[in-house]
Protein backbone atom coordinates (compact mmCIF):
# COMPACT_ATOMS: atom_id res chain seq x y z
CA UNK A 1 0.00 0.00 0.00
CA UNK A 2 1.33 3.51 -0.52
CA UNK A 3 2.12 5.91 1.67
CA UNK A 4 -0.83 7.90 2.97
CA UNK A 5 -1.52 11.64 4.04
CA UNK A 6 0.40 10.93 7.92
CA UNK A 7 3.04 13.75 7.93
CA UNK A 8 5.53 10.82 8.76
CA UNK A 9 5.38 9.79 5.12
CA UNK A 10 4.18 6.26 6.38
CA UNK A 11 1.83 3.78 4.40
CA UNK A 12 -1.44 3.68 5.23
CA UNK A 13 -1.05 0.18 6.85
CA UNK A 14 1.72 1.16 8.46
CA UNK A 15 1.74 -0.42 12.03
CA UNK A 16 2.14 1.48 15.48
CA UNK A 17 3.29 0.11 18.56
CA UNK A 18 5.07 -0.31 21.70
CA UNK A 19 7.12 -2.99 23.46
CA UNK A 20 8.18 -4.96 26.47
CA UNK A 21 9.83 -8.02 27.65
CA UNK A 22 8.79 -10.50 30.41
CA UNK A 23 11.66 -10.41 32.66
CA UNK A 24 11.60 -6.46 32.44
CA UNK A 25 7.95 -6.29 33.55
CA UNK A 26 6.15 -9.47 35.00
CA UNK A 27 7.55 -9.81 38.41
CA UNK A 28 5.89 -12.83 40.26
CA UNK A 29 9.37 -14.55 40.10
CA UNK A 30 7.99 -17.35 42.42
CA UNK A 31 4.89 -17.20 41.94
CA UNK A 32 1.96 -19.99 40.39
CA UNK A 33 4.70 -22.20 38.93
CA UNK A 34 7.02 -19.88 37.31
CA UNK A 35 10.76 -21.67 37.23
CA UNK A 36 14.03 -20.05 37.57
CA UNK A 37 15.71 -18.40 34.48
CA UNK A 38 19.46 -17.40 33.69
CA UNK A 39 18.39 -13.89 34.63
CA UNK A 40 17.04 -14.71 38.03
CA UNK A 41 20.30 -16.42 38.94
CA UNK A 42 22.31 -13.29 37.07
CA UNK A 43 20.13 -10.68 38.83
CA UNK A 44 21.08 -11.95 42.33
CA UNK A 45 24.72 -12.34 41.66
CA UNK A 46 26.75 -9.90 43.38
CA UNK A 47 27.72 -7.42 41.20
CA UNK A 48 26.00 -8.10 38.62
CA UNK A 49 22.90 -5.55 38.37
CA UNK A 50 22.94 -1.87 39.23
CA UNK A 51 22.13 -1.73 43.14
CA UNK A 52 21.98 -5.56 43.25
CA UNK A 53 18.58 -4.81 41.14
CA UNK A 54 16.38 -8.07 40.33
CA UNK A 55 13.29 -8.82 37.98
CA UNK A 56 11.49 -10.76 40.83
CA UNK A 57 8.66 -8.12 41.06
CA UNK A 58 9.78 -5.13 37.89
CA UNK A 59 6.41 -3.38 37.57
CA UNK A 60 3.95 -6.22 38.74
CA UNK A 61 2.72 -6.81 34.87
CA UNK A 62 1.62 -10.54 35.95
CA UNK A 63 -1.12 -8.85 38.53
CA UNK A 64 -1.44 -5.69 36.67
CA UNK A 65 -1.76 -6.36 33.27
CA UNK A 66 -5.31 -5.28 32.44
CA UNK A 67 -4.36 -1.28 33.63
CA UNK A 68 -1.42 -1.60 31.43
CA UNK A 69 -3.84 -2.79 28.39
CA UNK A 70 -6.17 -0.13 29.15
CA UNK A 71 -3.26 2.24 28.64
CA UNK A 72 -2.32 0.51 25.59
CA UNK A 73 -5.83 0.99 24.22
CA UNK A 74 -5.70 4.94 25.44
CA UNK A 75 -2.04 5.52 23.63
CA UNK A 76 -4.08 4.04 20.88
CA UNK A 77 -1.11 1.61 19.35
CA UNK A 78 -2.72 -1.04 16.89
CA UNK A 79 -0.24 -3.91 18.35
CA UNK A 80 1.40 -4.81 21.37
CA UNK A 81 5.36 -6.82 21.78
CA UNK A 82 5.74 -8.72 24.48
CA UNK A 83 7.29 -11.90 24.75
CA UNK A 84 6.82 -15.06 26.40
CA UNK A 85 8.78 -16.41 29.92
CA UNK A 86 9.43 -19.88 28.73
CA UNK A 87 10.12 -20.54 32.35
CA UNK A 88 7.04 -19.35 33.83
CA UNK A 89 5.69 -22.07 30.87
CA UNK A 90 7.44 -25.00 31.05
CA UNK A 91 9.25 -24.44 34.55
CA UNK A 92 12.36 -27.02 33.70
CA UNK A 93 12.36 -25.29 30.22
CA UNK A 94 10.89 -29.13 28.76
CA UNK A 95 8.45 -31.81 30.00
CA UNK A 96 5.67 -30.71 32.07
CA UNK A 97 3.72 -27.28 31.48
CA UNK A 98 2.81 -25.01 34.24
CA UNK A 99 -1.20 -24.16 33.20
CA UNK A 100 -0.81 -21.30 35.27
CA UNK A 101 1.49 -19.94 33.34
CA UNK A 102 -0.29 -20.61 30.09
CA UNK A 103 -4.03 -19.40 31.73
CA UNK A 104 -1.60 -16.17 32.05
CA UNK A 105 -0.91 -15.57 28.64
CA UNK A 106 -4.61 -16.70 27.49
CA UNK A 107 -6.02 -13.67 29.56
CA UNK A 108 -3.15 -11.39 28.56
CA UNK A 109 -3.83 -12.07 24.93
CA UNK A 110 -7.38 -12.06 25.02
CA UNK A 111 -7.50 -8.80 26.44
CA UNK A 112 -4.90 -7.44 23.96
CA UNK A 113 -7.53 -8.64 21.53
CA UNK A 114 -10.62 -7.20 23.17
CA UNK A 115 -8.95 -4.07 23.01
CA UNK A 116 -8.44 -3.77 19.34
CA UNK A 117 -4.85 -4.43 19.79
CA UNK A 118 -2.61 -6.93 17.46
CA UNK A 119 -0.67 -9.11 19.63
CA UNK A 120 3.08 -9.44 18.41
CA UNK A 121 4.20 -12.50 20.70
CA UNK A 122 8.40 -12.66 20.78
CA UNK A 123 9.20 -16.60 21.82
CA UNK A 124 12.33 -15.55 23.29
CA UNK A 125 13.74 -12.57 25.06
CA UNK A 126 17.19 -14.04 26.97
CA UNK A 127 15.14 -15.63 29.74
CA UNK A 128 16.60 -19.17 29.21
CA UNK A 129 14.97 -21.66 31.78
CA UNK A 130 17.69 -22.66 34.21
CA UNK A 131 17.44 -25.54 34.33
CA UNK A 132 18.27 -25.99 30.76
CA UNK A 133 21.58 -24.01 31.31
CA UNK A 134 22.23 -26.38 33.62
CA UNK A 135 22.49 -28.84 31.00
CA UNK A 136 24.58 -26.36 28.47
CA UNK A 137 22.11 -23.93 27.42
CA UNK A 138 22.83 -22.53 24.31
CA UNK A 139 26.24 -24.08 23.86
CA UNK A 140 24.60 -27.83 23.82
CA UNK A 141 23.42 -28.59 20.60
CA UNK A 142 20.23 -29.85 21.76
CA UNK A 143 18.74 -26.67 22.61
CA UNK A 144 17.38 -26.16 19.32
CA UNK A 145 15.34 -29.16 19.74
CA UNK A 146 14.14 -27.85 22.98
CA UNK A 147 13.23 -24.52 21.58
CA UNK A 148 11.06 -26.42 18.61
CA UNK A 149 9.19 -27.89 21.55
CA UNK A 150 8.34 -24.58 23.61
CA UNK A 151 7.28 -22.80 20.53
CA UNK A 152 5.18 -26.01 20.03
CA UNK A 153 3.29 -25.19 22.57
CA UNK A 154 3.13 -21.52 22.46
CA UNK A 155 2.04 -21.87 18.61
CA UNK A 156 -0.52 -24.75 19.40
CA UNK A 157 -2.34 -23.05 22.48
CA UNK A 158 -2.30 -19.06 20.81
CA UNK A 159 -1.64 -19.74 17.63
CA UNK A 160 -5.61 -19.31 16.81
CA UNK A 161 -5.04 -15.71 18.03
CA UNK A 162 -1.83 -14.83 17.45
CA UNK A 163 -0.54 -14.35 14.37
CA UNK A 164 2.64 -12.18 14.37
CA UNK A 165 5.32 -13.87 15.69
CA UNK A 166 9.17 -13.26 16.59
CA UNK A 167 11.86 -16.08 17.51
CA UNK A 168 14.29 -14.10 18.87
CA UNK A 169 14.83 -10.88 20.16
CA UNK A 170 18.72 -9.32 19.91
CA UNK A 171 20.35 -12.58 19.89
CA UNK A 172 23.56 -10.68 19.26
CA UNK A 173 23.09 -9.47 23.12
CA UNK A 174 21.94 -12.30 24.76
CA UNK A 175 25.02 -14.38 23.33
CA UNK A 176 28.20 -11.83 22.65
CA UNK A 177 26.85 -10.29 26.39
CA UNK A 178 25.78 -13.79 27.74
CA UNK A 179 28.75 -15.87 26.44
CA UNK A 180 31.31 -13.69 25.33
CA UNK A 181 31.68 -10.95 28.13
CA UNK A 182 29.70 -11.27 31.23
CA UNK A 183 27.26 -7.99 30.77
CA UNK A 184 24.17 -10.49 30.38
CA UNK A 185 23.44 -13.79 31.53
CA UNK A 186 25.06 -16.44 32.14
CA UNK A 187 28.36 -13.92 31.66
CA UNK A 188 30.89 -17.21 30.70
CA UNK A 189 32.96 -14.96 28.64
CA UNK A 190 34.10 -17.80 26.81
CA UNK A 191 34.67 -17.24 23.13
CA UNK A 192 34.50 -21.05 22.14
CA UNK A 193 31.12 -20.96 24.83
CA UNK A 194 29.93 -18.10 22.74
CA UNK A 195 30.49 -19.34 19.20
CA UNK A 196 28.52 -22.18 20.08
CA UNK A 197 25.89 -20.52 21.65
CA UNK A 198 25.58 -18.06 18.72
CA UNK A 199 25.35 -21.20 16.17
CA UNK A 200 22.93 -23.28 18.13
CA UNK A 201 20.28 -20.13 18.72
CA UNK A 202 20.37 -19.62 14.58
CA UNK A 203 19.41 -23.55 14.50
CA UNK A 204 16.69 -22.83 16.89
CA UNK A 205 15.63 -19.97 15.43
CA UNK A 206 14.93 -21.82 12.07
CA UNK A 207 13.18 -25.16 14.00
CA UNK A 208 10.80 -22.85 15.48
CA UNK A 209 10.12 -20.70 12.18
CA UNK A 210 9.13 -24.68 10.75
CA UNK A 211 7.41 -25.03 13.71
CA UNK A 212 5.34 -21.99 13.87
CA UNK A 213 5.08 -22.51 9.77
CA UNK A 214 3.56 -25.57 10.15
CA UNK A 215 0.97 -24.50 13.11
CA UNK A 216 -0.28 -21.13 12.79
CA UNK A 217 -2.50 -20.25 9.83
CA UNK A 218 -1.67 -17.54 8.23
CA UNK A 219 1.38 -16.86 10.45
CA UNK A 220 4.05 -13.77 10.22
CA UNK A 221 7.19 -14.82 11.22
CA UNK A 222 10.26 -12.33 11.74
CA UNK A 223 13.06 -12.23 14.23
CA UNK A 224 14.25 -9.26 15.85
CA UNK A 225 18.25 -8.23 15.43
CA UNK A 226 19.96 -4.72 17.39
CA UNK A 227 21.53 -3.60 14.18
CA UNK A 228 24.27 -0.38 14.50
CA UNK A 229 26.47 1.19 12.81
CA UNK A 230 30.17 -0.18 13.73
CA UNK A 231 32.68 2.36 13.76
CA UNK A 232 36.54 2.25 14.27
CA UNK A 233 37.55 4.02 17.72
CA UNK A 234 40.96 5.30 15.40
CA UNK A 235 40.67 6.02 11.71
CA UNK A 236 44.56 5.93 11.31
CA UNK A 237 44.50 2.55 13.12
CA UNK A 238 44.74 -0.32 10.92
CA UNK A 239 44.13 -3.00 14.29
CA UNK A 240 40.85 -0.71 15.07
CA UNK A 241 39.38 -1.18 11.88
CA UNK A 242 40.20 -4.56 11.83
CA UNK A 243 38.40 -4.63 15.39
CA UNK A 244 35.42 -2.83 13.58
CA UNK A 245 35.09 -5.25 10.78
CA UNK A 246 35.05 -8.34 13.49
CA UNK A 247 32.72 -6.58 15.98
CA UNK A 248 29.95 -5.57 12.96
CA UNK A 249 30.03 -9.35 11.87
CA UNK A 250 29.16 -10.67 15.38
CA UNK A 251 26.87 -7.61 16.19
CA UNK A 252 24.91 -7.36 13.07
CA UNK A 253 25.97 -10.05 10.44
CA UNK A 254 26.26 -13.31 12.01
CA UNK A 255 22.19 -13.74 12.53
CA UNK A 256 20.56 -11.87 10.20
CA UNK A 257 22.79 -13.40 7.08
CA UNK A 258 22.31 -16.76 8.18
CA UNK A 259 18.20 -16.62 8.75
CA UNK A 260 17.75 -14.64 5.54
CA UNK A 261 20.74 -14.88 3.08
CA UNK A 262 21.95 -18.02 3.89
CA UNK A 263 25.70 -17.70 4.95
CA UNK A 264 27.80 -16.26 8.01
CA UNK A 265 29.78 -13.46 7.36
CA UNK A 266 33.28 -13.57 5.48
CA UNK A 267 35.19 -12.53 8.24
CA UNK A 268 33.88 -14.92 11.00
CA UNK A 269 32.92 -17.73 9.19
CA UNK A 270 36.00 -20.15 9.70
CA UNK A 271 35.19 -19.71 13.44
CA UNK A 272 32.31 -21.58 13.10
CA UNK A 273 33.09 -24.26 11.28
CA UNK A 274 34.18 -26.55 13.26
CA UNK A 275 30.68 -26.16 15.01
CA UNK A 276 28.44 -27.08 11.96
CA UNK A 277 27.31 -29.77 10.60
CA UNK A 278 26.55 -31.24 6.95
CA UNK A 279 22.79 -28.94 5.98
CA UNK A 280 22.94 -26.63 9.14
CA UNK A 281 22.40 -23.84 6.79
CA UNK A 282 19.39 -25.39 5.36
CA UNK A 283 18.07 -25.37 8.37
CA UNK A 284 19.08 -22.11 9.33
CA UNK A 285 17.85 -20.11 6.39
CA UNK A 286 13.46 -20.48 6.71
CA UNK A 287 11.42 -18.45 4.51
CA UNK A 288 11.03 -15.11 7.01
CA UNK A 289 8.33 -12.36 6.28
CA UNK A 290 10.06 -9.32 7.81
CA UNK A 291 12.74 -7.98 9.44
CA UNK A 292 12.48 -6.34 13.11
CA UNK A 293 15.59 -3.46 14.10
CA UNK A 294 16.18 -2.61 17.00
CA UNK A 295 18.21 1.07 17.07
CA UNK A 296 19.92 3.09 19.18
CA UNK A 297 22.62 4.36 17.95
CA UNK A 298 26.15 3.72 16.29
CA UNK A 299 29.46 1.75 18.07
CA UNK A 300 32.71 3.07 18.34
CA UNK A 301 35.18 0.05 18.57
CA UNK A 302 39.08 -0.61 19.67
CA UNK A 303 41.17 -3.37 19.29
CA UNK A 304 41.69 -5.36 21.92
CA UNK A 305 44.31 -7.82 21.55
CA UNK A 306 44.28 -9.53 24.81
CA UNK A 307 40.80 -9.97 25.04
CA UNK A 308 39.37 -13.21 23.64
CA UNK A 309 36.95 -11.49 21.12
CA UNK A 310 40.04 -9.26 20.02
CA UNK A 311 37.99 -6.04 20.29
CA UNK A 312 36.15 -3.51 22.50
CA UNK A 313 34.11 -0.83 22.87
CA UNK A 314 35.16 2.52 23.30
CA UNK A 315 33.85 6.16 23.29
CA UNK A 316 31.76 7.49 21.66
CA UNK A 317 33.15 10.04 19.11
CA UNK A 318 30.95 13.14 19.14
CA UNK A 319 31.81 16.92 19.87
CA UNK A 320 28.65 17.74 21.82
CA UNK A 321 25.51 16.32 23.92
CA UNK A 322 22.33 17.38 22.49
CA UNK A 323 21.66 20.34 24.16
CA UNK A 324 17.88 18.70 25.02
CA UNK A 325 18.22 15.23 25.60
CA UNK A 326 21.49 15.44 27.32
CA UNK A 327 23.79 12.70 25.48
CA UNK A 328 24.95 11.48 22.28
CA UNK A 329 22.23 10.87 19.48
CA UNK A 330 22.79 10.15 15.64
CA UNK A 331 19.66 9.89 13.82
CA UNK A 332 21.24 9.84 10.70
CA UNK A 333 22.52 6.70 11.40
CA UNK A 334 19.04 5.81 12.36
CA UNK A 335 18.21 7.21 8.33
CA UNK A 336 21.11 4.67 7.40
CA UNK A 337 20.60 1.81 9.11
CA UNK A 338 17.08 1.56 7.80
CA UNK A 339 18.47 2.07 4.32
CA UNK A 340 21.07 -0.41 4.31
CA UNK A 341 18.77 -3.17 6.59
CA UNK A 342 15.67 -2.77 4.08
CA UNK A 343 18.46 -3.26 0.64
CA UNK A 344 20.66 -5.85 2.02
CA UNK A 345 17.77 -8.41 3.42
CA UNK A 346 14.77 -7.25 0.96
CA UNK A 347 11.58 -7.89 3.31
CA UNK A 348 9.67 -5.62 5.04
CA UNK A 349 11.47 -3.85 7.97
CA UNK A 350 9.73 -3.11 11.33
CA UNK A 351 11.22 -1.27 13.60
CA UNK A 352 10.52 -2.98 16.90
CA UNK A 353 12.39 -0.88 19.13
CA UNK A 354 13.36 2.86 19.81
CA UNK A 355 13.54 5.00 22.62
CA UNK A 356 15.25 7.36 25.00
CA UNK A 357 16.48 6.60 28.69
CA UNK A 358 17.05 8.88 31.19
CA UNK A 359 18.61 7.99 34.94
CA UNK A 360 15.84 7.78 37.50
CA UNK A 361 17.24 11.32 39.19
CA UNK A 362 16.15 13.20 36.27
CA UNK A 363 12.74 11.37 35.97
CA UNK A 364 11.21 12.56 38.78
CA UNK A 365 7.60 13.39 39.35
CA UNK A 366 5.62 16.25 40.72
CA UNK A 367 3.27 16.41 43.67
CA UNK A 368 0.63 15.05 41.19
CA UNK A 369 3.10 11.89 39.63
CA UNK A 370 3.24 14.22 36.25
CA UNK A 371 6.58 14.15 34.30
CA UNK A 372 7.75 16.75 31.62
CA UNK A 373 10.42 14.40 29.48
CA UNK A 374 10.73 16.90 27.20
CA UNK A 375 13.91 15.05 26.13
CA UNK A 376 12.29 12.12 25.25
CA UNK A 377 9.92 14.06 22.66
CA UNK A 378 13.05 15.29 21.24
CA UNK A 379 14.14 12.21 20.74
CA UNK A 380 11.42 10.97 19.25
CA UNK A 381 10.75 14.00 17.17
CA UNK A 382 14.14 13.44 15.40
CA UNK A 383 14.18 9.73 15.16
CA UNK A 384 10.98 9.43 14.01
CA UNK A 385 12.17 12.16 10.74
CA UNK A 386 14.96 10.23 10.66
CA UNK A 387 12.53 7.37 10.16
CA UNK A 388 11.11 9.15 7.12
CA UNK A 389 14.02 10.11 5.47
CA UNK A 390 14.89 6.42 4.98
CA UNK A 391 10.85 5.48 3.95
CA UNK A 392 11.79 8.79 1.85
CA UNK A 393 14.62 7.70 0.28
CA UNK A 394 12.99 3.80 -0.74
CA UNK A 395 13.33 2.06 2.92
CA UNK A 396 10.19 0.08 3.03
CA UNK A 397 9.78 0.54 6.76
CA UNK A 398 6.20 -0.80 7.57
CA UNK A 399 6.18 -0.11 11.13
CA UNK A 400 7.54 1.31 15.12
CA UNK A 401 6.78 0.11 18.21
CA UNK A 402 8.57 2.43 20.71
CA UNK A 403 10.84 0.89 23.59
CA UNK A 404 9.36 0.99 26.53
CA UNK A 405 5.63 1.14 26.98
CA UNK A 406 6.87 1.25 30.93
CA UNK A 407 9.65 2.33 32.65
CA UNK A 408 10.99 -1.51 33.85
CA UNK A 409 14.07 -3.54 34.62
CA UNK A 410 16.37 -2.51 32.52
CA UNK A 411 18.82 -5.14 32.87
CA UNK A 412 22.34 -4.52 34.39
CA UNK A 413 21.12 -1.04 34.77
CA UNK A 414 18.09 -2.15 37.01
CA UNK A 415 15.51 0.30 37.55
CA UNK A 416 18.02 3.57 37.35
CA UNK A 417 17.45 4.12 33.81
CA UNK A 418 13.97 4.73 32.99
CA UNK A 419 12.71 4.32 29.15
CA UNK A 420 9.47 4.36 29.40
CA UNK A 421 6.08 6.33 27.98
CA UNK A 422 4.94 5.59 31.28
CA UNK A 423 6.30 6.29 34.96
CA UNK A 424 6.29 3.23 37.14
CA UNK A 425 6.61 4.19 40.76
CA UNK A 426 8.53 0.68 41.70
CA UNK A 427 7.78 0.81 45.78
CA UNK A 428 3.72 1.12 44.56
CA UNK A 429 3.07 -0.07 40.98
CA UNK A 430 1.41 3.33 40.32
CA UNK A 431 1.82 4.01 36.80
CA UNK A 432 1.23 7.77 35.31
CA UNK A 433 1.41 8.45 32.06
CA UNK A 434 4.75 10.72 30.70
CA UNK A 435 3.99 13.66 28.75
CA UNK A 436 5.95 11.48 25.68
CA UNK A 437 3.06 9.15 26.57
CA UNK A 438 0.40 12.21 24.96
CA UNK A 439 3.28 13.17 22.62
CA UNK A 440 3.41 9.44 20.80
CA UNK A 441 -0.50 9.24 20.73
CA UNK A 442 -1.28 12.21 19.21
CA UNK A 443 2.05 11.30 16.68
CA UNK A 444 0.05 7.53 15.67
CA UNK A 445 -3.31 9.98 14.99
CA UNK A 446 -0.66 12.20 12.48
CA UNK A 447 -0.33 15.23 15.00
CA UNK A 448 3.05 16.36 15.19
CA UNK A 449 3.32 19.28 17.81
Amino acid sequence: MAAGKHPLGVRDDFVWGASTSAYQIEGAAFEDGRGPSIWDIHSRTQGRTANGDTGDVACDHYHRWPEDVALLKKLGVGAYRFSVSWPRVLPRGRGAVNDKGMDFYDRLIDGVLEAGIQPWLCLYHWDLPQRLHELGGWTNRDVAGWFADYATLIATRFGDRVKHFATFNEPNVCTLFGYGMTWCAPAAEDRVAYLKASHHLNLAHGAGIDVLRGLVKDVSIGCIYNLQPVHPADEAVAADHEAAAKLDAHWNRVYADPHILGHYPNVVVEDYEPYMQAGDLARICRPMDWVGMNHYGPIWTKAAPGSQMGFAWADVKVADAHPEIGWEIFPEAFTDQLLETSARYKLPVYITENGCGRNDDQEIADADGYVDDFYRITYLKLYTAAMKAAIDKGADVRGYFIWSLLDNFEWGSGYGNRFGIIRVDFPTGKRTPKKSFQWYADAIKGVLG
